[in-house]
């Protein structure tokens, strides 16, 4: 495991080296099988976690078994802040969707950390801003964008935090049956499964088995304005 990454993380963004190696130190590594789940909507939170390697998909669940997934989060990226802040249940349930490895830290740890730096705090906000930001666009692209145009926007979101450059494009290993994918969209299995035959027809992308080659980024683009 990189510990680069997890400093990287808001939660280190104020600290000094010798006050990240504390926190880091203070810091419980917990290693997820895909499939596994971190932690399930109505649990107590008690800490919040930094994934260092693999994916994680964060989703609520409806009473018939249906899902919303909500995020695909990877390396540096904080998840389960929320509850610690605020006394209520988890609102969500977190499940790898790859072999991960995460660091989690207690909410008496993270007061102690806030407590000595204030600062920390701030970035903090931020990280879960930007998020409330991002959750925002979904929102307002569930109204005014088609799905063919959710698709397009999911897989270059995907592609600038996952992907990897080769010879033919950017290759996107993003771990997602077609069922989860589509669950991040919002819109039907089939729906979206069309969007992207479509997508296929049209040369812009390759599917791979839980991944996707984007052949064709800047069309990509137009199609998900």
């Amino acid at each position: 495991m990189d510990e680069n990454i997890v400093r990287s993380a808001p939660l280190f963004a104020a600290l000094d080296d010798d006050a990240k190696a504390a926190v880091l130190a203070s810091m419980q590594q917990e290693d997820y099988h895909r499939g596994a789940v971190l932690f399930r909507e109505g649990d107590p939170g008690d800490r919040l976690y930094i994934i260092a390697s693999g994916k994680v998909k964060v989703g609520h669940a409806s009473g018939d078994g249906r899902e919303n997934l909500l995020a695909v989060l990877g390396p540096g990226e904080t998840l389960g802040e929320l509850s610690l802040f605020d006394p209520a249940p988890r609102n969500a349930t977190a499940t790898a969707v790859a072999e991960s490895t995460v660091y989690g830290l207690s909410q008496q740890d993270l007061y102690r950390v806030l407590a000595q730096r204030p600062e920390v705090a701030r970035h903090l906000l931020a990280s879960l801003a930007r998020r409330l930001r991002k959750t925002n666009e979904s929102l307002a692209d569930l109204v005014f964008a088609d799905v063919p145009g959710r698709v397009a926007k999911n897989l270059l979101d995907l592609a600038q935090r996952f992907g990897r450059p080769t010879e033919d494009g950017v290759m996107v290993s993003h771990g997602l049956t077609q069922e989860e994918l589509a669950q991040l969209v919002g819109a039907s299995r089939e729906t979206v499964n069309k969007a992207l035959a479509d997508f296929v027809g049209r040369k812009w992308i390759r599917l791979e088995a839980r991944a996707v080659l984007l052949l064709d980024i800047e069309r990509l683009r137009r199609r998900a304005r």
